[in-house]
C-alpha cells in the first residue's frame, strides 16, 4: 500500500503543534518514501511531488547522499541506495519468528515448490517478513517488507479471521475496500462471513482477488497468549492452484502452523 502524497500531506498537518514534530525531518523522511516509490528522481521532480522549492529539495536530496541513502547518476537523477535495505533488514531480524518459522517454511517449499510467505499484519496491512521462492518459471514474485491488503490476501484474511471482536470492529471500520480485479470483496458484510468461515475451517484462500492469475492458500500462526498476528501462505498461479492442490495444501499448511505455534508457545491450538 503505497504511501502517496496526500498521505503524506496530512501526515505533516498531523502533526503541527506538536512540541516534539520536527517538521523539516519528517520532510526528509517524506523525500525517502517519495524515493522508495520511484526508480529516480531529479531535483526538480521532487520539488514539485513534494511541492517544496528546489532549493529545500536540492538539500534533503544531498543530505540523504551524503548519509550514504541516496546517490546520483550522470543524469542529476537521485535513487536509493542499498543501505535502506541493510536498515530494513536490520528491523526484519529483530523478527525471532523468521528464525523460528525458517525449517518449518522450507518443509512446505520441498513439498509444494510453491513460493512460501511469512506475513505479519501491522494493525493496518499484512507485511511480507520472510519468503522462499518457487524455482518455477511461473511463479509469485513479491518483495520481503512489502505490504499488501489485508482484506484480499490470504495471509491477511487468516489473521483478520481471529482478531479479537473489537479490533476487527475498529478495522472494518477504518478500512475502505478497493477492487484490484474482478474477484475482489468489497462487501464489508460479505468479508465478515467469509472471515467467519475461514475461523471455522482454519485456512484462508485468496482467489485471484488481488492479482487476476494468482491464487493463494494461508493459515494464522499462534503466539503464547493466543494472539495471530502472523500467518503463512502459500502462493502460486491459479493454472498451478487446483481445488485438489489447495485441498493438499490447506492440511499440509495446518498442521505446520500447529507445530509452529506450538514452538512460538502455544499450546491450546
Amino acid at each position: 500500500m503505497d504511501f502517496n502524497d496526500q498521505d503524506r500531506k496530512k501526515a505533516l498537518k498531523k502533526g503541527d503543534g506538536k512540541y516534539f514534530f520536527i517538521r523539516s525531518f519528517a520532510k526528509g523522511m517524506n523525500v525517502l518514501e517519495l524515493l522508495s516509490e520511484n526508480e529516480s528522481l531529479t531535483v526538480s521532480q521532487v520539488a514539485k511531488l513534494m511541492t517544496i522549492n528546489r532549493a529545500s529539495s536540492h538539500r534533503f536530496l544531498s543530505t540523504l547522499k551524503e548519509l550514504g541513502y541516496a546517490d546520483k547518476d550522470d543524469s542529476s537523477r537521485y535513487f536509493l541506495t542499498s543501505k535502506v535495505i541493510e536498515l530494513g533488514m536490520k528491523v526484519l531480524d529483530r523478527f525471532e519468528i523468521r528464525k523460528i518459522a525458517r525449517p518449518f517454511l522450507q518443509e512446505l517449499s520441498a513439498k509444494f515448490n510453491e513460493t512460501i510467505n511469512l506475513g505479519y499484519f501491522n494493525g493496518e496491512e499484512v507485511l511480507t517478513i520472510d519468503k522462499i521462492d518457487s524455482t518455477e518459471i511461473l511463479r509469485m514474485d513479491a518483495g520481503i517488507g512489502g505490504g499488501e491488503p489485508a482484506y484480499c490476501t490470504s495471509l491477511g484474511k487468516a489473521i483478520l479471521a481471529f482478531l479479537p471482536d473489537m479490533q476487527l470492529k475498529e478495522y472494518l471500520q477504518t478500512i475502505e475496500l478497493t477492487p484490484f480485479t474482478p474477484n475482489t470483496v468489497i462487501s464489508k458484510d460479505k468479508l465478515k462471513k467469509e472471515l467467519l468461515q475461514i475461523k471455522e475451517n482454519g485456512y484462508s484462500i485468496d482467489d485471484e482477488e488481488l492479482s487476476v492469475g494468482l491464487r493463494c492458500v494461508g493459515a494464522p500462526l499462534f503466539n503464547h497468549s493466543g494472539q495471530a498476528l502472523y500467518a503463512i501462505s502459500l502462493s502460486g498461479p491459479s493454472i498451478r492452484m487446483g481445488s485438489k492442490r489447495i485441498e493438499e495444501m490447506q492440511r499440509a499448511l495446518k498442521k505446520i502452523c500447529q507445530n509452529l505455534s506450538g514452538k512460538m508457545g502455544n499450546h491450546y491450538f
